[in-house]
């Protein structure tokens, strides 16, 4: 194994480690609590939302590390994050941000989870505008990460 391809493995587990296991395991151990978070959102949907949710996390997380649809699968983990963040990281709601309250918390939360997503999406656009239309016009596509 190349040293280039090792890097290339170990960055996208990085990207990946907080879906696959962590969380993705959370929400198996601790699917009860898992549906009463996402009730905050929706208490009919809830079980669908946390569901979907583990199905995302499990699938994109493998598209990443395998190459497989990588791009597609890192567009749509992407998009979870910043979902997620509009979700159950509303910052705005409780009106305590500028008192150092809840909401500051909620906001920094909220920021890393729309990072994460952003830098996930050097997987499915590349680093640089000549590699954008590689996606859009096959989205299904592999970047290839592992081969030449």
């Amino acid at each position: 194994m190349s040293l280039s391809i090792l890097v290339t493995f170990l960055v996208r587990l990085a990207h990946v480690a907080l879906f696959l296991p962590f969380s993705a395991l959370d929400k198996v151990l601790n699917f009860r609590g898992a549906v009463r978070q996402a009730s905050e959102v929706s208490v009919v949907l809830a079980p669908i939302l946390v569901l979907g949710g583990l199905g995302v996390e499990v699938l994109a997380s493998l598209g990443i590390l395998t190459g497989l649809a990588d791009r597609l699968a890192a567009f749509v983990l992407s998009g979870y994050c910043v979902l997620t963040a509009l979700l159950w990281k509303r910052f705005w709601t409780h009106g305590d941000f500028w008192s150092g309250g809840h909401d500051r918390e909620l906001f920094w939360d909220f920021l890393k989870n729309v990072a994460l997503g952003a830098g996930i999406l050097f997987i499915t656009f590349g680093t640089g505008p000549a590699d954008v239309p590689a996606f859009v016009e096959h989205p299904l596509s592999s970047s290839r990460p592992y081969f030449p």
